[in-house]
């Protein structure tokens, strides 16, 4: 079979590599993986000009890496800080992606719509059903739920039904849903979408980059000045959805201790407003970093001792944190904040690997991160957890037989 005859396996993501996204590096991994795996199918991804922390980028519009072929559209460069700059930035994306899966389609071939922006599982469809080509929705959050619970004022009544509605229709069309998350999947199930059209796999992270780093061959150790000190971490997008209250209220309860300091790396929509409170509170134990290059990701998340992940009761089978799984690859515990009966929260009372508690339980996270303390060398089976259930190789062998 020519190579232009063969079957394509086609992503719709706004961000695609390089990038800071921890959504956006999976899909780059799968990608990779799926091009060096398959002699098959040929691997297309419909994606924007920017970078997920750069509104301004301008990558190439086509390009071709490791077998590859990346299709970069045009749309508008708002940004991700205003809502509605950000709003015509999805309008656009939709325009211009449906125009290129048009282009780009044939008969057979096999659209996978991720979630970023909301709703392009819909052009997706559109596309799939006018080029009698194959749907999968990779669902990383379920929209417009995820929008309702953080207030958002357009994702409720009558709005609210007709998003959902419509993008119920475009999970029955699928082949197949990706859910990530058991409690995802299971919230699938009570939106009446069939069994057999829901398969769980879980985010993953990369066993080949990451590993453990140990402290004293970290050089971001020396860098950041953090030799001798117990760091409570903090890593990836401080947005709307993770609480940061019970965070500061515990580095706050802690800023006598000259041997405990928070390190957060990342940024996102609360930054400001943490930086604002730390510097009001005069939390001096409170160290912030910008988003670390990946082939700094190993040194950058061993720094720390132990790593805060937090997700809103609410937003429970509707979002999981894809920062765990890179915590777990460099064999650190983490304190989740959240509901005990999330799905992270299960993971971590299965296999051992940290701490749940509840939000605004600042005595609980303060005694978790003193036993933390005095137990820091007891991390040894955290790495082999994580390969043994969220490695790259895994998950891209996982999605290879589902998308057969």
């Amino acid at each position: 079979m020519a190579k232009s005859d063969r079957p394509k396996h086609i992503f719709i993501n706004r961000y695609f590599y390089p990038d800071h996204s921890a959504t956006s590096q999976m899909l780059t991994d799968l990608a990779f993986g799926l091009a060096k795996n398959s002699s098959n199918e040929s691997i297309h991804i419909v994606t924007s000009r920017q970078r997920y922390d750069d509104a301004s980028a301008r990558l190439p519009a086509y390009e071709v890496i490791r077998n590859v072929h990346i299709h970069r559209v045009a749309t508008t460069r708002f940004g991700r800080q205003n809502l509605l700059g950000r709003a015509f930035d999805y309008l656009s994306f939709y325009l211009s992606s449906f125009v290129t899966l048009i282009k780009l389609t044939k008969s057979g071939d096999t659209l996978i719509a991720k979630t970023d922006p909301p709703m392009i599982s819909v052009i997706a469809a559109l596309v799939a059903k006018l080029k009698n080509a194959h749907l999968v929705n990779w669902l990383q959050d379920l929209f417009p739920e995820v929008a309702a619970e953080l207030g958002v004022k357009l994702a409720s009544g009558l709005p609210y039904k007709l998003l959902k509605a419509i993008r119920n229709k475009t999970l029955h069309q699928a082949k197949m849903n990706v859910a990530i998350g058991e409690l995802m999947a299971e919230r699938l199930r009570r939106e009446g979408i069939p069994n057999d059209k829901i398969t769980v796999i879980h985010n993953w992270a990369d066993e080949e980059q990451l590993h453990p780093v140990p402290h004293g061959q970290n050089p971001l150790r020396t860098e950041w000045g953090l030799q001798g000190k117990f760091v409570v971490g903090y890593s990836g997008n401080l947005g709307r959805s993770h609480d940061f209250a019970t965070i500061l209220e515990a580095a706050e309860a802690l800023k006598e201790r000259d041997d405990i300091v928070f390190l957060l790396i990342g940024g996102g929509a609360q930054l400001p407003q943490v930086q604002q409170e730390c510097l009001e509170k005069g939390l001096k134990n409170v160290i912030f970093k910008p988003y670390q290059p990946r082939e700094k990701l190993s040194e950058s998340l061993s720094v720390a001792d132990v790593h805060l992940i937090s997700l809103k009761p609410e937003l429970e089978s509707l979002i999981v944190p894809s920062k765990f799984y890179g915590i777990l690859a460099v064999g650190r515990p983490v304190i989740f904040i959240g509901a005990q009966d999330g799905e992270l929260a299960k993971i971590i009372y299965n296999n051992e690997c940290g701490k749940v508690i509840k939000q605004q339980d600042t005595e609980q996270m303060v005694t978790d991160i003193i036993y933390f303390f005095q137990h820091s060398q007891q991390n040894e089976n955290i790495r082999e957890v994580f390969e043994s259930l969220f490695s790259k190789k895994n998950a891209i062998a996982e999605f290879g037989n589902r998308l057969k």
